[in-house]
Order: structure tokens, then sequence, then C-alpha cells
């Protein structure tokens, strides 16, 4: 690893060069490497050393990442041009308020720099509470190293803190330790590590110590992770056994210090609609700017003003038209619809990133837990002349969860109907090494399967798959009994140390999770499991061992379990790989009956091609034996050998069937991506699975089909090109064998492509892949919590139905904001473009007041705003493609919309001034400016009610008894903005001091009525003429694009981060 030190630097510190190929050197070069004696495993560091190699290498620590500090945060909320306006505003009522005369002018404009102080306040609040949820990945990451650490010291075995730990220590590994850095494995004793949440694997890794092949064609850099045996790494556990191991690598130079440096490094992009709301606000100030000069010249020149009060009237202007309530309104969209997903199990982390997900056109999924039950299940049970389709979602205790179905996984999987018996193994769940496969750590892996006749069992070119027909038609559909289940399926009990969880769930199980489905599913037909361990203990054993790939356990007879002929014999059950137990079967159950008349000659060739087909079809398969032994052979707890099984003359094992085992896709995902696909939205699955079991899986889901026929794999993806990859990304659905950097490298890909991508991940390894996509999503029950600070969104019960709602409630969150947009743009246009049109149609003075346009613009964002921002979704909502990438929230029909309601609101405010003022005599002009106002606001406010209401439906009428329904808080809203109309128009000193407003006639409120009922049907008029213009094509939706939306290119570098590479998965650029 390289000698710099890290510091407390604020980025994360990256490898100088690439890393040594630790897991191709034997242990004598590793201590070389590190400038180690040849007996340093017995003697470890010294305590000097080991202060000079702290000194040399830094602690083993990661890295923190730089924080923004509290005004650095408020200044990013406040560096706008919005609310610079805002404060020039506050500075001069500040002005006024200390150079003007008359208590009542200091008081007015005291209040009014108190109200657009406390606007901006609150709204810096807002925004710095949303970044509240700020990273915590670097945290997460470094809460997963290990506090303590067991290492040798001056030849003594001490305990030392995690941090102390240096590269050169020997580290000693104990079951259910965390391993404190990189190691390179020196000594082994069963040792096997969970390395799930790095690798990706599921099942504990068994660790060797011997030196680590390169496939020809690879390097060593490209050999994955997984398959390193002789490496532990930083933060994994020992999940059995116990090791000896160097230290070669501490804090930032650990796999997992580079996935930090990569997580920190990874920079979000805002969304779209944070970065239109930028945008808008922009093109706001220029409008409110020219607007409000207009105004002070109106004011100045034409209505004779001195220029203080000219400025104030401009400035008014300005207020009027800043919306101030908008990003509050924002906010609540965001939180209602969090809310709302949370209901459904979705949990946002960052309010904005659930606008994302309705514009999501890619759902990049894990396959296991999200699409998948995350519980390997026995889905098959083959036998010699029949198949059994076990019902894995059964929740029944019943035998009728066995149903015989001889065409069941009868035949090869289409793509593997060309290939030789071997070829098919080494594709599917087995498999041994493959150039540039993580190892698969399934221990029953078929890795020995060859054709016993003629050489193949392949097809010609031409040919068809011979078709299979069904032997015994009238059994097709039936159940076997339970006694029938007990006795095929014993050997899966018997020859296990598994533990059943409660109610043959998860919760409390022990053991591989392959050998548990055999159990579960007996468990489901009614027997009881530890009933029949208890009446034929294990008498002796031969424990599994991945070098021969099979248990044996031998028992005391059960003549209801084991036939008859059983007298002064030993029941020996062997449960292996496939391909292992068939070199040492002789006979066969037929049926899986172990009546001796059932016992007849092994049929070579038919078990062969089963193993293939249930291969080919990525499933794991588990064979079932059995064999009888004299009971002198055997004594109690004798110590067993491999040769027990395979040792012996010749085969001797009765082949009873074979298990064949998935993990199945969850039900309701089915239906979930079918939505998916009509709202024009594509499933992706990436899994570190082999190429067979994602085909297979990705068939049942409807991923693979005639458009999408075939899977890519990782390693395959490594060497394409970023042309190639960009393209692959595009024409498949599935990718198999996956690794952290083949994540990275598709969402960066189909970014490039113009896509917006999901991506759910719940290892450390996908956090980096997490943070680059458009929307991460990370699992809540069996994530990580690097991946769940490193996502947006997280899934309480993992499940990929989930993303799917929360797609749906991102549409309503995006229709909804266009809808108060509708609603308050218009407002606060009008509020400018009246006191702009009074003044030039020959107002004295300012229609509006200061006070009166931010009290308008707080309470109709507050209850009017509301109504749109909690408006439930429109009929057909998923029925609409995503919308196209780059799309403004305000595209050419929704701008039209907003521009005829402000011209009807402003045509009515002045218009109803105007009005009223007619009626006025003229004696009292303070009197007839306070009525004036008065008539404004209520016109104006009354006004926007009728804008409100109409814009709740998109294209449907208003003049329907529906606008009393689905949305309770609309009467609420327009309830308190009417009765708070009047409390400001009649209540004494607060209508004069503070809104310069006086008391109405009843003329004035037959005037704002009259005008609202007007605003009302010009907008049911416009929405009556869209519809028509959508039935004729139009596109009202606004869809496609406008002359004002964003056109460049996405960004077609798909580059890794620099630093990636030292993760040392695959091979990472080309």
């Amino acid at each position: 690893m390289s000698d710099k030190k890290p510091d407390d630097a604020v980025e994360a510190v990256e490898p100088e060069s690439e890393a040594p190929a630790w897991h191709c050197m034997d242990k004598d070069g590793a201590m070389k490497e590190l400038s180690l004696s040849s007996d340093h495993a017995s003697t470890g560091l010294s305590t000097d050393d080991a202060a000079a190699r702290l000194e040399k290498y830094g602690p083993n620590k990661m890295t923190a990442e730089k924080k923004k500090t509290l005004l650095e945060r408020i200044w990013d909320q406040v560096a706008n041009v919005l609310v610079a306006i805002l404060v020039v505003v506050a500075l001069v009522s500040m002005v006024r308020a200390i150079v003007e005369e008359g208590t009542e002018n200091k008081i007015s404009n005291w209040i009014q720099f108190g109200i657009i102080f406390s606007v901006i306040a609150i709204n810096t609040y807002i925004g710095i509470y949303q970044e509240g949820n700020a990273e915590k990945a670097a945290e997460a990451l470094k809460s997963m190293l290990s506090a303590d650490a067991r290492v040798l010291r001056d030849g003594k075995e001490v305990m030392i803190p995690g941090i102390d730990v240096v590269p050169g220590d020997v580290v000693i590994l104990g079951l259910g330790d965390k391993v404190p850095c990189d190691l390179r494995l020196l000594k082994t004793q069963n040792l096997a590590c969970q390395e799930a949440a790095l690798t990706g694997e599921s099942v504990p890794i068994d660790k060797v110590t011997v030196v680590i092949d390169v496939p020809e064609g690879m390097t060593a850099a490209q050999v994955p992770l997984g398959d390193r045996k002789n490496m532990c790494y930083s933060a994994t556990l020992v999940a059995q056994g116990a090791g000896v191991g160097l230290a070669i690598a501490t804090g930032d130079y650990t796999e997992i210090g580079t996935i930090n440096a990569l997580v920190a490094k990874v920079e979000k992009k805002k969304t779209a609609v944070l970065q239109q709301i930028d945008n808008v606000s922009k093109m706001l100030a220029v409008f409110i700017i020219i607007t409000s000069i207009c105004t002070f010249c109106a004011a100045f020149f034409q209505a004779g003003q001195d220029a203080i009060d000219a400025v104030q009237i401009g400035l008014v202007c300005a207020v009027a038209m800043i919306p101030e309530g908008l990003e509050a309104i924002v906010t609540v969209v965001y939180a209602w619809a969090v809310s709302n997903m949370a209901e459904q199990n979705a949990i946002i982390r960052a309010l904005p990133a659930v606008e994302t997900l309705g514009s999501v056109t890619v759902i990049c999924s894990d396959k296991t837990g999200t699409l998948t039950q995350n519980l390997m299940s026995l889905t098959a049970f083959v036998t010699s002349d029949s198949t059994f389709k076990i019902d894995v979602n059964s929740a029944d205790r019943t035998a009728d969860n066995f149903v015989r179905d001889d065409t069941y996984l009868v035949e090869r999987a289409t793509h593997q109907l060309k290939r030789t018996v071997s070829q098919v193994v080494m594709d599917g769940t087995g498999g041994g090494k493959k150039r540039g496969h993580k190892e698969q750590s399934n221990h029953f892996a078929v890795t020995e399967l060859h054709s016993v006749h003629d050489g193949t069992t392949e097809h010609g070119d031409g040919d068809e798959a011979p078709k299979k027909e069904v032997a015994n038609p009238e059994a097709q559909g039936t159940s076997p009994d339970q006694p029938y289940v007990k006795s095929a399926l014993a050997g899966g009990i018997l020859c296990s140390k598994c533990i059943l969880g409660e109610n043959g769930g998860r919760d409390g199980e022990i053991g591989n999770p392959t050998e548990l489905s055999i159990l579960r599913a007996v468990y489901m037909t009614g027997v009881d499991i530890e009933d029949l361990k208890k009446d034929q203990p294990i008498v002796a054993e031969v424990p599994f061992s991945s070098e021969y790939k099979f248990m044996a356990t031998v028992h005391e007879p059960n003549a209801e379990v084991d036939g008859k002929g059983t007298d002064g014999k030993l029941i020996v059950h062997a449960k292996g790989a496939p391909d292992r137990m068939l070199k040492v079967c002789s006979k066969q159950a037929k049926g899986g009956s172990l009546d001796p008349k059932d016992v007849e000659d092994i049929d070579e060739k038919y078990w062969t091609e089963r193993i293939a087909t249930l291969s080919s079809h990525g499933l794991r398969v588990i064979a079932l034996t059995r064999g009888t032994v004299p009971k002198k052979e055997v004594t109690q707890d004798q110590n067993l050998g491999p040769e027990f099984v395979n040792g012996r003359a010749k085969p001797w094992l009765t082949m009873v069937g074979l298990c064949a085992i998935m993990d199945p896709p969850r039900p309701e995902c089915v239906q979930a991506i079918a939505e998916a696909k009509r709202a024009g939205v594509r499933v992706a699955m990436i899994t570190g699975d082999h190429k067979d079991t994602a085909t297979a899986i990705g068939h049942m889901l409807g991923l693979v089909d005639e458009e999408y026929s075939e899977a890519v794999t990782g390693p395959e993806m490594d060497a394409m090109s970023d042309d190639e990859l960009k393209a692959a990304v595009i024409t498949h659905n599935v990718f198999a064998r996956a690794s952290p950097q083949n994540k990275i490298r598709i969402v960066k890909a189909l970014q490039a492509q113009g896509q917006i991508c999901s991506m759910t991940g719940d290892g450390v390894n996908d956090a980096p892949a997490l943070k680059a996509a458009d929307m991460g999503v990370a699992m809540g029950k069996e994530g990580t919590d690097v991946a769940r600070e490193a996502s947006e969104m997280i899934l309480a019960d993992d499940n990929f139905a989930t993303i799917v709602t929360a797609v749906r409630e991102g549409r309503v969150v995006w229709d909804n904001l266009r809808k108060i947009l509708l609603v308050n743009t218009p407002i606060n246009n009008a509020q400018g473009m009246s006191v702009l049109f009074g003044i030039v149609m020959g107002l004295p003075d300012s229609p509006l007041t200061a006070i009166q346009v931010l009290y308008s613009n707080l309470i109709c964002a507050v209850t009017l705003g509301f109504v749109c921002a909690i408006e439930p979704a429109e009929d057909g909502i998923m029925a609409q493609p995503p919308r196209k990438v780059g799309k403004r929230l305000i595209g050419r029909y929704l701008f039209l919309r907003i521009a005829m309601a402000t011209a009807a609101l402003t045509i009515a405010v002045v218009g109803s001034v105007f009005w009223a003022k007619s009626y006025q005599d003229g004696v009292d002009p303070a009197a007839d400016l306070r009525e004036i106002r008065s008539q404004a606001i209520n016109t104006l406010d009354f006004g926007a009610i009728s804008v409100t209401l109409s814009a709740r439906f998109t294209y449907n009428s208003s003049f329907h008894p529906r606008i009393f329904k689905g949305n309770k808080f609309a009467w609420y809203s327009v309830a308190i903005v009417a009765v708070l109309q009047v409390f400001i128009t009649y209540c004494p000193g607060l209508n004069s001091v503070v809104f310069g407003m006086g008391p109405m006639t009843g003329i004035q409120w037959g005037i704002t009525i009259l005008m609202m009922v007007l605003v009302f049907v010009v907008m049911e008029v416009e929405k009556m003429i869209r519809r028509g213009l959508k039935a004729k094509g139009a596109d009202t939706d606004d869809t496609e694009r406008w002359v004002f939306d964003k056109s460049e290119a996405p960004d077609g570098d798909i580059a890794l981060p620099k630093g990636a590479s030292h993760l040392n998965l695959t091979e990472l650029n080309h």
C-alpha cells in the first residue's frame, strides 16, 4: 500500500498507485512486500516497529468528508436575486421608519421591515432543515470498523484498539469477530467470512491460504473480490471457524476505505424541480426588476410622486411579484408525498427526491430480496419418473403444497438448448471458475457433470428440443400424502445440522439457506421436523467440506421412513452436489419410493440430463441419496472421513431424488413490473448471481422477452468500450455477475443515453452507485447503514412493488407542482401588474401596500397553495409516459394558462378599483385610498380562490359535483381565506394601521363577488378549449419540447471516479 500517511484532511485519501496483488502472492512474498522477516507469523511486530509503522501509514481510520459550516449553509439559502430584492425592500422600510415623521407611518414601516425579515428567515430555515439529512455515509462506514483487534505484538497475543492496527500486524480471528483491516490469510481453520455487504455474496465465503490462480486472459486486478479467498476484508464478519492473517492495508487504503472515497466523490445533482425553481427565480428576477422600474417611472413622472415615495411604490411592486411562499409550499408538496409514501413503506430521506421519482425512465433493481423473496425455497422435487412442483407462497401446512407436474422444468431453458451438459453446468449455479466471474458460494454446486451418451446432449442447430411426453397423465395434478414426503425427503432433514426458524420462517433459523429450504418445504407439508430428528438421531457423520461437496449422516432405521428390510443395518443419508453423488450411486428409488420392490438400477443418462436441465434454469440442485451399512461397521460418534462415502470399491448408494432450489420472485413484483411497463418505465435487474439464475428469474418476472431476450454479465461489460456499454444498457434488462463498478458504469451509461435512472442496493459496495444514480434506493430490512445513508429513498419492506408505488407518487408531485404554479404565479404577477397598471391608468398611489401583498402571498400559499399541494392523483396518471429529460415545469400551455390567469386577475383588480372609485365623493382622500386598497386586496384574494378551484382538475370541468369531493381541505382553505379577508377588512386598527385598509360597502362586496365569478368562468372556458385541442391531438400536456426546454446532450462520459480501480473487483477501464 502507499506509504503516504492519511491526515485529517477534508477529502478522502486516494491510493497513489495500484495496490499489490496480495491474493497472487504466497505468504513469504507478502511478508517480503511489507519488509518483514520470515518468522514474523510467530512473533508479530515489536512495539517500536508498530509505532514506526503507525507513523508511516497513519491510524486505521477513514478520513472525514468536509462539511459545510452553518454560515455556508445560510449563505447557500440567501444567495439569490429574489432574496436580494427583499433585503433592499426591508432596508428601505427600515430607513423610512427611522426618518419619516408620524407614529402611524413609523409603525407601518417597522411592521413591514419585520414581516420581510421574518419571511427571509423562515425560508432560510426551511432550506436548512431540508438539508438536515446531510450525507452520513462516511460516518456509517466508520461505524462498521472494528473497535478492537487481537494481534501478535512482541511474540504475545494482545488486544489493541482497532485504530492502532498497522500493515504488518499479525491479526488473529475468531468466530463472530469483525475483521479490523484487509488481511492476507496465513492460517485457516474451517474459516468462512460473511462478505455480503462488500461483495454481494449472500452466503459466507470459505477461506484458504493458498495462492489464487489468475484465470487465463485476465490480470490479477481482474480477479473478483469474492474469488480472493485467501483474503479477508475490513468490516466483514467471521461466520465460522478461526484464522490468522497479515494486515496488508488499513484505513483509507482498505477496500471499504476506497468505497468511502467514492461515496465522498460522487456529486449529487439537483433534481429537475430544484433546478427549474432556480431558473424560474432568475427569470422572475429580470421580470420583477423591469416591472418595478416601469412602476417607479409611472409613479414619479405620471403620478407626480416624490422620489422616495416613487421608489417605495416600485419596491411594493417588486415585493408583490416575489413568490415568498413558493418555497414553503413546494416543501409542503414534498412533505405530503413523503407522508403518503411512508404509509406505503417507502421512506424518503431528502424531500426533493420525491419529484425525481416521477421522471424515472429506468428502474435498476437488485434481484435478491427486492424482486425475489430473499428466502431460498424448494421449488421442485425430481424423482426417477416424476416431478413435484412446490407452492413456495403457500401459508398452509399441507401436503397439497406438493403437486405432481411432470411437465415442470422438464426442458432446458431456451438459451441452453444447443449446449452440452458440461457447458450448461459451467453457466449454471456452480460451474467452477469462469473467466471474470465471481466464484459462486454454493456449497453443493455442480462442477463435474458430463454427458454419458454419445458424448453430448446438445441438439443440432436446426433441431427442436425433444418434446417430453407425460407417462402418467392421470397422476398429474395430484398431491402425495405426508408419509411419502417425510420418507422421500428424510435425507434433507436428517442429514443436516440446520435449525428451522420459528413457524418455518427466518426468525431464529441457523444454517445454510440452501439446506434450510428443504426443511422448510417438508415442514410446510405438516411434518414435525424436530420429532423426526429425535426419532432418528445422528449416530456418526461425514462433515461437509467444499473439497468433496457432500455430507453424510448415519442413523438407526425407522420402518415408517426407511421401509422394510433394514433389520441389523444402519441407514446412511448422503446429501450433496448431484454430480458427485451420481458417481457413488448404483440404484435409484422409483418415484422416490424406498420399498425394496421399487429400487432399480440407476439410469445415469436420465439423471445427467435432469441435472443439466435444472441447472439451465439457474436452480441450485442437491441430490438426496440413501444407503445401508451393517451396524457393526459404524460406532456411536465415530469420526468418519469422505472415503466412507466415495472410497468404496464400487457405487453403493441409491438416488432418491433431486431438490431444485431457488430464491423465488415476489408474487406482487410481476404485477408491479407490468404496471411500470404501462407507465413507460423500463425495469432492469442487476445481480451478482450467475447468468442462468438471473435469466430464469427475469423470465418469471417478465423482464426477459423477445425485445430483451438475454442477459449480459459483468465480465462481458468489462470487455466493452464505452459506446458498446451505452448500447448494451438499452438492449438488455438483465445484468448478471455485476460488480460495484459495473453498477456505477451502468448508471452512467443510462444517464449518458438521456435516461433518468433509479438504482437499488443494500451493501456497502452499492453505495457509490446509489449516489451516482438520479434516485438511490436502499433496503430497509436487509440493507446496510452505509447503503441507506447514500440513498434518497429506503424501502421499509425491501419490496420492488413499493418503488412503483413511489413512482406514481412522484408523478403526482409533478402534477401538483404545476397546479401550484398555476395558482401562485398569477397571484404574484397580478399583484405587481395591479400596482403598475393602477398607476398608469391614473391612480395617485399604489392600490396595494407592501404589507398587503406580503400577507396575500403567504396566506394564499399556505391555504390555497396547500389545496393543490395535496390534491390526489388524477385518473390515468400511470398511463402517461415519463416526462422527457429537461422538460420544464412551465411548458407552453401552462405558460399560456398562467398568462391568462394573470391577465384575468389583473383586469379584475384594476377594474374593481376604478369601479369602486366611481362611487367615492373625494371628501376624504385618505379614507378613499383605504377603501380602494380594501377593494383591491379582496378582489385579488377572492379571485385567487376561483383560480384554485379551477386548477384542481387539469382537464375535467369544475362546474361539476366533483369540485366538492376528493380533497376536503379545499373548502377548509376557502373558508379560512374568506374569514381572514373579512377580519383584516373590519378589525379596527389592524385594517388602518397595519394594512392601510378601510371597511367596505355592500356595493364593493357585490363587485368583489362578481369579479370572482368572472375569473372562474374565464378559467373554465380555457379548460374547455384545451379539452377540444387535446381531442384533436394537440400537446396540451406539454410533453413535447418547447423552445425554452433544456436540450443539451447528456454527459457522455461514463468513466468511473478516480480511485475506483482500487476496489479490484474487475478491470474498470479499457
